[in-house]
């Protein structure tokens, strides 16, 4: 059997760390649920900031379909956190029990919100200061999410990538339907 040096032995064995690095990243990865009302919250700000730098350029065509594009997105996305998200945190974390609660109300607060410019016309008087004022309950929203509730979730025993597959296939069902 030849000699080998603890050189190349090292070698050989980063090489085979390495492949089974390479092998282990081409299988697709499981959604974090962090992440995945993350990405859901960043596209949601920058729809709501493209209608307000357009909105005095747009038709009203064009508004119609990007507040009902916000609408539908926000939609799914408090379903996907009350069905989901929520109740999963809810048992987690004791402490988490009114932040929940007024997560939940603030969900209201914006459904009321979104269930009025589904009914109204952009010609109609308070459209764009209704999509603003939704825009200003969702950020706010947001903000205590992701500085309060996320951070909670991060420490808990929760198991974020399996509760990020569960909402990405609700969320997905729930696209395809509404």
């Amino acid at each position: 059997m030849p000699k080998t040096s603890s050189t190349s032995r090292g070698r050989s064995k980063a090489r085979k760390a390495g492949a089974k690095r390479k092998t282990r990243g081409s299988a697709p990865q499981r959604q974090d649920a962090i992440a995945l009302l993350r990405a859901d919250h960043k596209a949601v700000s920058d729809q709501f900031d493209d209608y307000d730098r357009r909105k005095d350029r747009l038709s009203d065509d064009r508004k119609l379909e990007m507040v009902r594009d916000i609408c539908r997105a926000l939609k799914v996305h408090a379903q996907i956190e009350e069905e989901i998200f929520y109740p999963a945190a809810r048992g987690s974390i004791p402490k988490a029990g009114d932040l929940l609660d007024e997560a939940n109300v603030e969900h209201a607060s914006a459904k009321d919100l979104i269930r009025q410019l589904e009914e109204a016309r952009p010609e109609d008087d308070l459209y764009d200061a209704k999509v603003k004022v939704l825009a200003e309950y969702v950020k706010h929203h947001v903000k205590e999410e992701q500085n309060e509730l996320f951070q909670m979730v991060k420490k808990s025993r929760l198991d974020t990538r399996e509760l990020g597959e569960e909402l990405k296939r609700r969320k997905e069902e729930l696209m395809g339907a509404v």
